[in-house]
């Protein structure tokens, strides 16, 4: 059983231009997520899934630079790009880690495979957790089912709901525990604003070489809470727009 987890990455971004490559405490903000993901202890492998433009490039070569592998496929189409990375390195499951989802905890990654690994569901999805910081997991194998079967090619907005909705698959949900149930928090870099909540908490936490975990997070804000204001008016705008643009779920017929 080989497990992996996947960053699907682009330079390319409307709201908050070239946000990967915003700087934070001397790193790129895609290689704090990078040094997240290294941190974990069970998964195989760690891919980051970009697209065959060249300015995503740059993206490749921090992949290189960070010593973890990556997988070049279509720019809209996030799912085909997922299986072409998962045949490309034999996985069996993947773990999801949006790019702009910077503080996904390891602990939660790591979490994600082993509830794999014990009842084996086709999904694994997480409820509780600070908007933003929850990662995805998912069987090959339904990932497979999902693109012989849509009938969108641009899924790039939304396409976690072809796995999570409806009764195709079988979805494991997992409470997040109670000392770090914050849903309400938005930990997620889409906007300025969201820039400038992350680096307060880069500057209240960050040590170079040492993980900041969803746990000192959530206490530094509750130490803290004004940092709150900063992006609490950008999570409308947001779902707004993801409503607008969110893939039209739709399958054809299996023969």
């Amino acid at each position: 059983m080989k497990t992996a987890i996947f960053i699907p990455a682009r330079v390319q971004s409307s709201r908050l231009p070239k946000k990967l490559l915003l700087i934070i405490k001397g790193k790129t903000v895609i290689e704090h997520l990078i040094d997240r993901t290294k941190a974990t202890k069970v998964p195989d492998i760690v891919v980051l899934c970009t697209t065959k433009r060249k300015e995503d490039d740059i993206l490749v070569d921090i992949a290189k630079k960070n010593s973890i592998k990556y997988f070049r496929g279509l720019e809209r189409d996030i799912l085909s790009r997922h299986l072409g990375a998962a045949t490309k390195y034999n996985i069996e499951f993947i773990v999801n880690v949006d790019s702009d989802d910077i503080f996904c905890d390891p602990e939660y990654m790591d979490k994600t495979i082993n509830a794999f690994l014990k009842d084996r569901p086709d999904v694994i999805k997480w409820e509780g957790l600070p908007f933003g910081t929850a990662p995805l997991g998912i069987k090959v194998n339904a990932l497979k089912k999902v693109c012989e079967l849509k009938t969108e090619n641009d899924t790039e907005t939304g396409w976690g709901r072809y796995l999570t909705e409806g009764k195709m698959f079988d979805v494991k949900i997992i409470q997040a525990n109670d000392d770090v149930r914050y849903p309400n928090i938005r930990i997620s870099l889409d906007y300025p604003e969201d820039y400038a909540f992350f680096k307060k908490i880069f500057d209240g936490l960050y040590k170079p070489g040492k993980v900041i975990t969803l746990k000192e997070i959530i206490i530094f804000i509750k130490n803290n809470p004004k940092i709150m204001d900063i992006n609490k008016n950008v999570q409308e705008k947001y779902w707004k727009r993801f409503e607008k643009l969110s893939v039209d779920i739709k399958f054809r017929e299996s023969t």
